[in-house]
C-alpha cells in the first residue's frame, strides 16, 4: 500500500513538474500565434531541448551556468561588440529586461570571443545599456555548447532549464509582440 501511494505521489510530481517547466501544447500554440514583426523569426521547438552545462563568466570573473537562473524563463543572447546587428538589438534587450525581469524572468546577454571585458563594459556604458549585466564567454565554450553558429543568436529557456525557442539574427525584443509572448510564458509558469 505504501509503495503504491509513494509511486502515485512520484508520478504526480513528475507530471506537475513537466507542466511547470513547459506550457501545455495548446498554450504554446497560442504563444506562437503572438509572433509578429521580427518575432516571426523566433522558432519554437516541437519538444524542449536540453541546454549546455558549460560555464560562462560574470563581470567579476566568477563562473556561472544556466542552472543558476532556474526556475526563471531566460532570454539568453549571444553577442559581440564587433557585430553590427548585435549592437542594434542590444537596447531592445535592455528595455525588455527593464520591463519584465523579476522572480520569473531574466535576460542574459553573453559577450563572446574577441569582445574583451573592458570593450564589452565600455559598449554597455556608452550606449546606456544600464539594465543588462555583463556576462562573458571568451573562449566560446558556452556558445559552442549551445550550438550557436552565428551572431546574434537568442535562445529562450523555459523555467525547467530547457531550450524552448531560438532566434538567429537581430530582433526588436521590446516590441509589443515580444512583450506579449514573454508575458504569456511567465504567466504559464
Amino acid at each position: 500500500m505504501i509503495r503504491t501511494v509513494v509511486s502515485l505521489f512520484l508520478y504526480a510530481f513528475v507530471l506537475l513538474g513537466a507542466n511547470f517547466a513547459v506550457p501545455a501544447s495548446a498554450d504554446l500554440a497560442a504563444i506562437q500565434a503572438m509572433r509578429e514583426g521580427s518575432m516571426k523569426k523566433l522558432l519554437f521547438h516541437k519538444e524542449p531541448k536540453p541546454v549546455s552545462s558549460e560555464k560562462f563568466y560574470d563581470s567579476e570573473g566568477s563562473e556561472v551556468s544556466l542552472h543558476d537562473f532556474r526556475p526563471k524563463i531566460v532570454v539568453l543572447n549571444f553577442w559581440a561588440t564587433w557585430c553590427a546587428p548585435c549592437r542594434k538589438e542590444m537596447p531592445t534587450l535592455n528595455a525588455l529586461r527593464k520591463r519584465l525581469a523579476g522572480d520569473k524572468f531574466e535576460v542574459l546577454a553573453v559577450a563572446t570571443g574577441r569582445s574583451s571585458p573592458s570593450d564589452a563594459a565600455e559598449f554597455l556604458l556608452e550606449n546606456d545599456i544600464d539594465s543588462l549585466e555583463l556576462y562573458l564567454d571568451p573562449k566560446l565554450k558556452f556558445l559552442r555548447g549551445m550550438g550557436v553558429l552565428g551572431l546574434p543568436t537568442t535562445i529562450v529557456i523555459d523555467s525547467g532549464g530547457n531550450e524552448l525557442a531560438r532566434l538567429v539574427g537581430d530582433a526588436d525584443w521590446n516590441s509589443e509582440s515580444a512583450i506579449e509572448i514573454f508575458s504569456a510564458l511567465i504567466a504559464d509558469q
